[in-house]
């Protein structure tokens, strides 16, 4: 009888948690909306929306458009529902995103402050942070929690920043940090949380790489709605694959890796915004150096689709910028590639702005979402 009751309570959740993430996905929806998407009972669907409202998650928002007989309700995520927040830490800046449970960025803001290892850091990063979603409209007990990203290794199970070369950081508990911060506090590498923010609202759950070029490259894994760790949670660290052997040197200590030949310093000391336009403008330094670039980035991303054989996603400063340069690189890769490809398997990310820090939130978000 147990066994039974286990497992009814089990089938009651999923098609609990299967409505609301339904409801967050449109925006706007009725009970025989979400009866016929989701092939549950009329009845089934009735109950667990009434659930949802009392819960405070759900509210009806009018009725939808009449298709000729009796006007639905119409139902939609509630504004008093939760929000989160996410947290990009850098070296020299820090990025700040408040986001609704339907993954929608209500605010963001992006402001120089150059990490120092000490308290007097994450206070002051506490304090932007409670200053932005003030301005946000957005009190205390809204928040459900915010996800913080770092560049380095995340120890998920330790809960410590096992190693960041950028920061200077090596084993730094997760407790350190978010003793300074009055909500929960949940912690990615960057690149993963780029690569989540890619992943998690696509219609897609096909496998991808996502390669991270920002001041720093790195890179990631994602699958099936989730982000493939490795064993000692370095998987996708392709910023430190050697391209060039004895190449340049790398902050890493090491030479030739991808990392100094690829990261968005190698443009430009500026805005990457500023080298693209050059480089649209015909620049010659500009499209010398463009060139360059695209031929070891070429050899990158094919090794990579030759050993995981799935598509490529650019992301970070430089393929936030690179959508109408994309064709550079693909015919490159084309040339290098052993099979007959059309590299349309390499593309630039969907998120332009702030990848790092709303895919933190919306790791914030999905935690939320399974125990709804």
């Amino acid at each position: 009888m147990d066994k039974k009751k286990n497992t009814n309570r089990e089938v009651k959740k999923k098609n609990r948690n299967e409505v609301f993430r339904y409801i967050c996905k449109t925006g706007m929806a009725s009970n025989p909306d979400i009866s016929y998407e989701l092939k549950l009972s009329l009845p089934t669907v009735t109950q667990i929306t009434k659930e949802l409202i009392e819960r405070g998650l759900v509210e009806e928002k009018g009725e939808m458009e009449s298709t000729g007989g009796r006007r639905a309700k119409a139902l939609a995520v509630s504004e008093n529902a939760g929000k989160a927040a996410g947290l990009d830490i850098t070296k020299n800046h820090i990025s700040m995103v408040l986001t609704e449970l339907t993954g929608r960025i209500l605010k963001y803001q992006r402001i120089v402050l150059p990490y120092a290892p000490g308290d007097d850091y994450y206070k002051e990063v506490c304090g932007k942070l409670e200053d932005f979603l003030k301005e946000g409209g957005c009190g205390r007990e809204s928040i459900l929690g915010i996800g913080i990203s770092f560049p380095g290794i995340m120890d998920l199970e330790q809960e410590v920043v096992a190693d960041s070369h950028v920061l200077g950081v090596r084993s730094l508990p997760f407790s350190s940090v978010s003793r300074f911060f009055p909500y929960p506090c949940h912690f990615l590498n960057d690149a993963n949380a780029g690569a989540y923010a890619e992943g998690i609202q696509s219609e897609s759950m096909e496998r991808f790489f996502y390669l991270s070029l920002s001041n720093t490259v790195g890179g990631a894994v994602y699958s099936s709605g989730k982000l493939e760790q490795g064993r000692n949670f370095r998987c996708g660290e392709a910023g430190h694959m050697t391209v060039v052997p004895d190449g340049k040197a790398c902050y890493c200590g090491k030479y030739g890796c991808l990392d100094a030949y690829c990261s968005a310093k190698c443009l430009t000391d500026g805005r990457v915004e500023d080298f693209f336009e050059r480089l649209r403008n015909g620049e010659p330094e500009a499209a010398a150096l463009w060139e360059n670039y695209t031929s070891y980035l070429a050899i990158a991303v094919n090794n990579i689709h030759m050993v995981l054989d799935c598509d490529i996603v650019l992301g970070g400063y430089v393929g936030s910028c690179m959508e109408e340069f994309v064709r550079d690189i693909r015919d490159k890769v084309s040339e290098r590639n052993t099979f007959a490809e059309d590299s349309s398997f390499i593309r630039t990310c969907s998120h332009k702005i702030g990848a790092a820090a709303l895919g933190a939130s919306l790791k914030v978000i999905e935690l939320f979402m399974e125990q709804v």
